[in-house]
Parts: C-alpha cells; structure tokens; sequence
C-alpha cells in the first residue's frame, strides 16, 4: 500500500494505464497523492481507470490514444501539460509482445514490436523530459521492462531485445538528465497477474471473463517462483511509487525485478517434492 500523501501535488503520466500493471501503478500514485493523466488505447478501459483514479480523491485526465502513433503520444503529454501546468513522473509502462519463433515472424511484427515497446519510451521520454526540465523540479521516469530484458527470450526475441534496450536507455538516460534532477529507473516484472495474460486482452477489466486455469498449470506456476505464487499488479504499484517518490531521491539508473526471485533463480524450480531441481521439465497448458 503507497504511503498517503508521498507525492502530493505531483502530476504523472502512465502509458498503458487502461489495464493490468499500467492501471495498478496509476492507482497506487493517486494513493500516494498524484494526479494522473491516464494514455490507453482502449477508450473504455480508460475512462473505468480514470473514474478509479477520482474516487481516491485525485484528478485524472484520461487520454485515449495509440503509443505506436507518437505524434498522438506527444499531444497527449502536450494536453497533460496544459491541463495541470506540469508532469513530474513519466512512467513508460505500454508494451505488447505476440510469441512465435524468430524465423516465423515477418518484419512487420518486428517493427511493431518496436514501436511500441521501445519507440514509445523514446517518444514519451523525449517529450516528458523537457516539460519537467521547463519546470525546474526535477522529475521522476520510470521504464517498465520486464525479466525478459535479461535472459534469452526463445520465441520472444524481438520484445526480449526491446526489453533489454529499455534497460540501457533507463542508465544513458539516469546519467544525461542527471543535472535537471530528473531520475530515471526500471521495473522489470515476471509472471504477474493481469487481464492480458488471463486472455482479455481489450475490453472491461473484468476478473470473470479471465481464462480459468486448472489446477496442475497453477501449481506448475506457483513452483517456477522461489516465492511460491505469481506476482499481483498492485506490487508492482507499490515498487513504482517507492521509486517515484523522495524515499527513492538517491537512486537512479537501476532496474529492480519484481518477480518474487524467478531472476535470482536463474532456472531453478521447485520440483513436485518441493526441492529445488534444474532437471524437472514443467508444462504450461494453453
């Protein structure tokens, strides 16, 4: 739970904010006191976060758009900026990853893996930046990567090698907008709960159209994390209000797995008689 009133009087604005780990780090900055200007390509879901958002006693912009079109990001941080007068942490959060091996998918798939997972950032970034630096505040940004960015990706290869540019851009930015006072970090998550990876990937945010797993896919899940379940959205909330916050005035540059050790682990998993193993092969039904 973000500590109330860390960041009273602050502005964000959250990229992908209509569900899943977007929405929950746009909630838990409201708790923490910040206004949030809400960027989702779907309008329904942004207007449901938005409505989240005010009834936490915070303002809330909602902003439908498409990150892949960064004309339309960049009005958007432009409409943020008018209608609070400043924006004091960015948090690159939208992405998008289709799986399939590298040789099967064709280059109008890489682009768009591209834009949208790494183009965007660049886009937000550049924007975002030099609102905060007109304001002479400082700032905080932060980039949502993933574990991907720092393992092999097998069928993944495009979304792990713009994950992995996300981490670098996250250290060349923490050093070149230093002198403005504006940190820049990473969140790098694993097996989190979210609408998208449970199937509803657009319309409401609604836990009763989510895909049901049975009972051997959530045990095999819940043994591949050293901490025995899949994150919750909300966790990753609390670690971006932690780094967006004064708590976190010393650091920038980093990036911090939220992944309940599946990083630390580094292939191990907890075998059927609960001991640690490297051999057990285990299935993820569809």
């Amino acid at each position: 739970m973000a500590e109330p009133g860390i960041l009273d009087g602050q502005v964000a604005f959250v990229t992908g904010a209509g569900g899943g780990i977007g929405r929950a780090i746009a909630l838990s900055l409201a708790e923490a006191g910040a206004d949030i200007a809400l960027f989702d390509i779907f309008p329904e879901r942004v207007e449901e976060a938005s409505a989240r958002v005010r009834e936490r006693g915070r303002r809330a912009l909602a902003l439908p758009g498409d990150a892949m079109e960064t004309d339309a990001l960049r009005a958007a941080i432009a409409a943020t900026d008018r209608a609070f007068g400043r924006i004091d942490i960015l948090v690159n959060n939208v992405g998008g990853v289709s799986g399939r091996p590298f040789l099967e998918q064709s280059e109008r798939s890489w682009r768009r893996h591209i834009d949208i997972n790494l183009v965007s950032m660049l886009a937000a970034t550049h924007a975002a930046a030099l609102v905060m630096i007109r304001g002479g505040r400082g700032g905080a940004i932060l980039n949502v990567a993933s574990i991907e960015a720092s393992r092999a990706a097998p069928n993944f290869a495009v979304y792990g090698a713009c994950k992995a540019g996300m981490v670098s851009f996250t250290k060349s930015m923490a050093l070149e907008l230093s002198g403005h006072g504006i940190r820049v970090n990473c969140l790098a998550p694993d097996h989190t709960v979210t609408p998208g990876n449970q199937g509803n990937r657009a319309g409401p945010v609604d836990p009763a159209q989510w895909r049901q797993r049975d009972p051997a896919e959530i045990d095999a899940m819940n043994r591949l994390v050293p901490l025995g379940r899949e994150g919750v959205d909300s966790e990753c909330g609390d670690a971006a209000v932690f780094l967006c916050s004064s708590q976190a005035g010393y650091i920038t540059g980093i990036t911090l797995p939220v992944d309940g050790g599946t990083a630390a682990a580094g292939g191990w998993v907890r075998g059927r008689n609960g001991r640690w193993t490297l051999n057990e092969g285990l299935s993820f039904g569809g």
